[in-house]
């Protein structure tokens, strides 16, 4: 019966490629913005506790070596997955990610309590390895995702960006509350940072038991993948099995290949696209968290400036990407996402002029900017470019996409370095 429900939504879909009953869709948008915020709350967590570490390893350069631990693991896992994406279980991928993200934060809070709190090299190389440990399961999710919502509705992306930068929001909202309740407290800074990595672990197991059990069974997912499925794509199986719906291989039946693109061909049609988002994250790694965390002075707010710098940077980041609901705001041009994405270069001299000789009211709004355009250019291009493609290239070019936003991210990351340099005892 299922199956057969599932065959007529298909047949019978709008003009529009939609189909003509959208049961599940607003269940499907709120799971997609919690599974979006349990693939980086486990990282953000740790981008917001950067003061307990810097406090523990002061001269280790916490925010910026542990940011460039996490890159290497995510882009290589990633690259290997991207190259291998149409013969990769989406299902299996995207389990095993969320179950890596939980086992590695319950580490990260059983290596607290196992070290008391301690400072010293053993314990932050341990952290370096569970860092690692996020970078990989980063990798399985996020392309995972990225790649099973590309054919899909728009709105499931953006719903799953959106979570992504709650995760941020919430973490620093949530900072703020534990530094103000803990700060007068014995050891008050740990305990925050315990409460932080609990709820983060809890976050993991819960993404974990959403996507396994609960979200094969929305109507409208099993519909889009049916649809998938449909157009030749073998990702996603594993998933219409777990909602009791068998392909017509899997049922023996003979199904000719379906031709797609291939990645090659996908990423010359899209390259621009893919700089976009290259573009966007090498800018923003550059500035935050690294010089955000260390190099912005000391302000009347005191040891409060840096978490409210994290916080806002952090809150705007989640209002642009629901910027791009207001349809009549939102860029859709090629051309002009383009030059939006090169326009925000000029931040680096704005930001570097604004820490020597500003006062904290101008950095605040610089990073408060600088999450808005992050968020809103982020969820422009990734809802924009996977329209017009079959469903296995779709998810082909949602993997790329990723592979070029994590190398973004570690060319901003490496490239934050810079702002040390004539810095005394930078080293």
């Amino acid at each position: 019966m299922v199956q057969e429900e599932i065959e007529v939504s298909v047949t019978n879909g709008g003009g529009d490629g939609e189909p003509a009953r959208l049961e599940g869709r607003f269940k499907a948008l709120v799971v997609c913005w919690v599974l979006g915020f349990g693939s980086l709350v486990s990282w953000n967590s740790m981008l917001t506790i950067g003061d307990y570490y810097f406090n523990l390893f002061p001269k280790y350069h916490p925010s910026r070596v542990l940011t460039l631990v996490y890159q290497p693991f995510a882009l290589g896992t990633m690259a290997i997955l991207a190259y291998n994406e149409s013969r990769i279980n989406t299902r299996t991928r995207n389990i095993a990610g969320y179950l890596l993200f939980f086992v590695s934060t319950l580490m990260l809070l059983v290596l607290d309590f196992a070290t008391s709190g301690k400072g010293g090299v053993g314990p932050f190389v341990g952290i370096c390895l569970i860092v690692g440990l996020f970078g990989v399961a980063d990798a399985h999710v996020q392309g995972g995702m990225v790649g099973d919502l590309s054919f899909m509705c728009p709105e499931f992306m953006q719903s799953f960006f959106a979570g992504l930068a709650a995760s941020g929001a919430m973490t620093s909202g949530l900072r703020l509350i534990t530094k103000a309740a803990f700060e007068n407290a014995d050891n008050g800074l740990r305990k925050g940072v315990q409460l932080f990595l609990a709820i983060a672990t809890f976050a993991e197991f819960l993404c974990f038991l959403l996507y396994a059990f609960y979200v094969p069974k929305l109507p409208i997912v099993k519909y889009y993948r049916a649809k998938a499925a449909k157009e030749g794509s073998k990702t996603v199986s594993a998933d219409l099995k777990a909602a009791g719906i068998h392909t017509p291989s899997e049922q023996g039946e003979d199904s000719k290949p379906m031709e797609r693109l291939s990645n090659v061909q996908l990423l010359r049609q899209n390259i621009d696209y893919a700089l976009d988002l290259f573009f966007i994250y090498v800018l923003t790694l550059s500035i935050f968290p690294g010089f955000i965390s260390e190099d912005t002075g000391t302000h009347q707010l005191g040891s409060w400036y840096i978490l409210v710098l994290i916080a806002m940077y952090n809150a705007l980041d989640l209002v642009g990407r629901y910027v791009p609901l207001i349809k009549c705001i939102k860029l859709t041009s090629r051309k002009w996402l383009m030059i939006a994405i090169l326009s925000r270069f000029l931040l680096i001299p704005a930001f570097y002029f604004t820490a020597k000789y500003g006062d904290q009211g101008w950095m605040i709004f610089l990073t408060s900017f600088l999450g808005l355009t992050n968020g809103y250019l982020t969820v422009c291009v990734m809802t924009v470019a996977p329209k017009g493609y079959k469903g296995p290239e779709q998810n082909a070019l949602g993997n790329l996409l990723v592979l070029f936003l994590l190398a973004g991210i570690f060319a901003g990351v490496t490239l934050d370095w810079m702002w040390l340099i004539g810095k005394k005892n930078a080293f």
